[in-house]
């Protein structure tokens, strides 16, 4: 097993150390169609075809238009999908998969651009039919599949060509300057699409609803009287200097040890019991921001703050826990 996965981790290496203007040449046109609204048409036979629809989810998904398309049913009527605006990507190993090859022969008469994913020369082998009728070779390079030639099962080379894929993906959607928003917009749902909302959308505890929010120099006492004029409070008192800005927080934790250690420490300051400077998150932050904090920092509570620091709200972890973000110990 162990060796497996290095064969195929070699053979993504090796294509990586090879990357060159062909694979900028096929990412431009990749931009190009999407900006003529073009689309990008993906086809493939057998496991090429699983590839080859997986490379076209991942580019729908940053945001470049795509369709997977069968070799064999376009010559029953799907060609019409293809219009003069879009890019096409051919998948085949061999590069002479007959459904492909004839497939791009149609295509490359009616001038659409044609990158194909293929073996390549290999051992002074001639160019493959397909790699002829494209405008641009990505070439997988792989002899040699996973497990020391023992199976004939694509492995290697489909393991490649998909990351070929995903990388032109990357590429093209990193220059067209695609963001976590644009890419949020098309992953509502889910935890991946979850992990992209706005940290504020999944606060309960808002200053000015159920936040309680005392000043530096109430006294403990005064604090938690006010506080407990919230049916449903969290697990912390945000602190504020007199101009309104975060400057600490008093957690549940800090009360049990205060009264453990000294009951009449309630009549002090909040500004000598308090945790000063705790770590918080901006507006504009994202779920995601928040589980990493929680993971690194072990937060149980996270203060959000506007941008001149003011309190927005307070971000309990068992929010996270709640959208099945992290774990109760992760």
């Amino acid at each position: 097993m162990a060796r497996a996965l290095q064969h195929e981790a070699q053979s993504i290496s090796k294509v990586a150390e090879r990357i060159d203007a062909e694979f900028i040449k096929a990412v431009d046109l990749i931009v190009q169609c999407a900006q003529n609204n073009g689309t990008v048409l993906v086809s493939g036979l057998g496991k090429s075809g699983h590839i080859g629809a997986k490379i076209s989810a991942t580019l729908a998904s940053l945001g470049i238009p795509s369709h997977a398309v069968h070799p064999t049913e376009a010559a029953h009527g799907d060609l019409g999908r293809f219009r003069k605006q879009d890019v096409v990507i051919c998948l085949s190993h061999s590069g002479e998969t007959e459904e492909v090859v004839n497939l791009a022969a149609i295509l490359r008469q009616d001038k659409l651009p044609i990158i194909s994913i293929t073996r390549g020369v290999v051992d002074d082998s001639p160019e493959s039919a397909l790699a002829r009728l494209s405008d641009v070779v990505l070439p997988v390079g792989v002899v040699g599949e996973a497990g020391d030639g023992e199976y004939l099962a694509p492995t290697s080379s489909t393991t490649v060509a998909l990351a070929i894929g995903d990388a032109i993906a990357l590429a093209a959607a990193r220059r067209r300057s695609f963001t976590h928003d644009d890419f949020h917009a098309r992953h509502p749902g889910g935890q991946l699409g979850s992990l992209l909302r706005p940290a504020m959308e999944l606060v309960r505890f808002k200053a000015g609803d159920n936040l309680p929010i005392a000043n530096e120099s109430d006294s403990v006492h005064e604090a938690l009287k006010e506080a407990s004029k919230v049916v449903r409070r969290p697990g912390a008192l945000l602190v504020t200097n007199d101009a309104g800005k975060l400057s600490g927080i008093f957690t549940d934790s800090d009360l049990r040890r205060l009264v453990l250690s000294n009951p009449d420490d309630l009549q002090k300051p909040m500004r000598e019991v308090m945790s000063k400077n705790p770590r918080t998150l901006d507006s504009s932050a994202k779920a995601t921001d928040a589980v990493a904090m929680f993971r690194e920092f072990r937060a149980d509570e996270i203060p959000i703050v506007d941008a001149d620091g003011k309190p927005m709200g307070l971000l309990d972890v068992q929010d996270l826990i709640a959208m099945k973000l992290v774990r109760e110990h992760s």
